[in-house]
């Protein structure tokens, strides 16, 4: 409008010559209206402005973001194909990004090029740029052939390119308000939900087609009907009420509405646009029996394992990847256990150091998919007791497959493995008892006849010094034989352990003092590391000296063995509750670790061991409630034997009393 009334001020000016042309403008700026689409709009500018300048031909392009092309076409234009249109709406695309002056005349070969003017007949062309209100390109217009172009016809031409500027940028504002009306209208008719609106006195002012479909009718022919009349979801007739307004003063209210065999979930927004007669209020209804059900399976399902869960014997964990424990079930609590002592902890933490690679490799294991069943490693429980646990392993895995937790089923095990060590060890005495009863006297008598009998042949001048060799080896082997039968005896009888407080540094410096000088000879490096201020434990100082002695005479033969200087490390250790003794040498190591305390079992040459010295040590340890174990080193070279204790932290002197009594 403002091209308009700046074109009749210029009109006035000019005299009632332009009467005519301000009549066809005016008649033009009214055809113009920005209602149209943008392909109408065009076709009427270019026949208009073709019209009303005299030019032979006139063709709208316009900018779509980077793309250009021929909107409109006036005279003999429409004949073009589409190679021509294109080529021409490039060229005049190119023209445009030129900075100039809004009217740009000259001839078509200077403007399009000779080849496209040629082809076109075209000899001289006026271009004009349409811009928008914020100065951005909407377009060119150019006119073809003028018969020319007076100083009137240059304002009016540039009156009617303001004004189709105008009108342009609102036909794309009207063509984009239209776009996403009917874009909101496919989008409200294609939700699978259940929608209606409706006034304040529940009269339907729109419906989906969902719903319209539901109630056989089409969406238009709802509008207006009352809301308690339709029926909806079989509720009963109730006239001027909605069946889903339950609170009509709130702005939103939610409930399930029940429908025959089907649930629906009802929610109600309230609109207010500033009149009480103007409320408009939007109900949604969605369809949610299956979910429902599916709720229900669920917490069948989910109380069903639950009591599975709770009513078992045995700890149930669930560890995350990291090894951290993210759930327990009842059990574990009944067991002692604290919520805050296992949620977010290591279930390493629960488990004695010594067998704690075995879970780790356990853990491993699940977590690469296997399943790993009855591992059995000494568990710290609730109270603070150790106990012999099985352990089984299950990973768990999400929709995608990948493992995401690992099941941890543990069972108290440590009656039935007491049970089962004690009664392995009951056969294993009774069938030693009935060795030893045989070898006390069968071999005792007649070994105590030939040791005496050697001895005095020995003492006999008579006797030459060949024999006398020859008697030595006779006794030595005797001697020998004595020995075996004594550690037989050791064995079987496994004496319980005194009780007194004993310092485990003293028992090791007094134990090596029995062994440094033969290894100082052979050329073994003794290397002593011991914990200051070591707390007492409760035992026997002579067993566990025993147990030491085995320990080291073990090092000293599998020394020998290789030949690298001989180098034997003992280290004691404070923990929190216990202490260690680790007794480290760099001999070939062990063959079978886990077989090395069975009674009987020896890598030693026939007749250099009797595979009793180690459970002998195992069977002291135990009584002295602690733990011996065996284990190669990290590299390759040697084998570490650890002895852990369990330290006194109060009661001392009471002991020592009980002790001297």
């Amino acid at each position: 409008m403002r091209a308009l009334k700046r074109t009749r001020e210029m009109a006035s000016a000019l005299g009632d010559s332009l009467e005519s042309l301000l009549a066809q403008f005016s008649a033009t700026t009214l055809e113009l209206n920005p209602s149209l689409g943008t392909s109408e709009f065009a076709r009427r500018l270019t026949a208009r402005v073709a019209q009303i300048l005299g030019a032979r031909a006139a063709v709208l392009a316009v900018a779509r973001e980077s793309e250009w092309s021929i909107a409109g076409l006036s005279g003999p234009a429409h004949r073009w194909d589409a190679t021509v249109q294109h080529r021409l709406a490039a060229a005049l695309a190119e023209q445009a990004m030129v900075p100039a002056v809004d009217l740009r005349t000259g001839s078509a070969t200077t403007v399009l090029g000779r080849e496209l003017a040629d082809g076109l007949g075209w000899r001289e062309v006026v271009l004009a740029r349409l811009t928008g209100s914020e100065g951005e390109l909407l377009g060119v217009l150019c006119l073809v052939d003028l018969r020319g172009l007076s100083d009137t016809e240059r304002q009016l031409l540039d009156a009617l390119v303001g004004h189709a500027s105008v009108a342009l940028e609102n036909v794309r504002l009207f063509s984009r308000i239209e776009q996403s009306r009917k874009q909101w209208v496919q989008d409200f008719d294609a939700i699978s939900d259940l929608i209606v609106v409706h006034d304040a006195d529940n009269r339907v002012l729109r419906l989906n087609r969902a719903l319209a479909d539901l109630l056989k009718v089409r969406p238009t022919e709802a509008i207006g009907r009352d809301m308690g009349k339709l029926e909806l979801l079989g509720s009963s007739v109730q006239e001027g009420r909605c069946p889903f307004c339950r609170n009509p003063n709130a702005a939103q209210e939610e409930f399930v509405f029940q429908a025959a065999d089907r649930s629906y979930l009802v929610s109600a927004s309230r609109i207010q646009s500033g009149h009480d007669d103007d409320l408009r209020t939007v109900h949604v209804a969605k369809d949610i029996s299956d979910r429902r059900e599916a709720e229900r399976r669920y917490r069948r399902e989910r109380d069903f394992n639950k009591n599975i869960l709770n009513n078992t014997q045995s700890m149930i964990l669930v560890l995350d990847t990291a090894g951290l424990i993210s759930y327990a079930n009842r059990r574990c609590f009944e067991a002692g256990y604290r919520e805050s002592d296992l949620l977010g902890h290591s279930l390493r933490d629960m488990i004695s150091p010594a067998r704690r690679p075995v879970l780790n490799e356990a853990l491993d294991r699940a977590l690469h998919g296997a399943a790993v069943d009855n591992v059995e490693v000494p568990v710290v429980r609730g109270s603070g007791t150790a106990g012999q646990f099985s352990i089984s392993l299950s990973p768990m895995r999400d929709e995608q497959g990948d493992i995401n937790s690992i099941v941890v089923v543990m069972t108290d095990v440590t009656d039935a493995a007491d049970l089962q060590s004690k009664l392995m060890h009951t056969e294993k005495m009774a069938a030693l008892g009935q060795l030893v009863s045989g070898v006390a006297h069968e071999v005792n008598n007649p070994l105590a006849a030939i040791v005496g009998f050697t001895d005095l042949l020995l003492e006999n001048p008579e006797v030459p010094e060949s024999a006398k060799e020859e008697l030595r080896v006779i006794l030595q082997e005797a001697q020998r034989t004595r020995v075996i039968v004594q550690n037989l005896l050791s064995f079987a009888r496994q004496m319980p352990a005194q009780r007194e407080p004993v310092q485990v540094n003293s028992v090791l410096r007094q134990t090596l003092k029995l062994r440094a000088y033969d290894f100082s000879n052979h050329g073994v490096e003794l290397l002593e590391s011991y914990a200051e201020d070591l707390p007492v434990v409760v035992g026997d100082p002579h067993q566990l000296q025993q147990v030491f002695l085995n320990i080291l005479n073990n090092a000293y033969d599998a020394i020998q063995e290789t030949r690298r200087p001989g180098k034997i490390e003992i280290a004691t250790i404070q923990r929190v509750n216990e202490l260690e003794v680790l007794i480290r040498d760099n001999g070939p190591g062990i063959l079978q670790p886990e077989r090395i305390f069975d009674p009987f079992f020896t890598t030693k040459e026939v007749g250099k061991g009797t595979g009793l010295g180690l459970s002998i040590c195992y069977g002291i340890v135990r009584a002295h409630q602690g733990e011996i174990s065996a284990r190669n080193n990290a590299d390759g070279i040697g084998c570490t034997f650890i002895v852990r204790l369990p330290v006194v932290t109060q009661g001392v002197e009471v002991i020592a009393a009980e002790a001297g009594q």
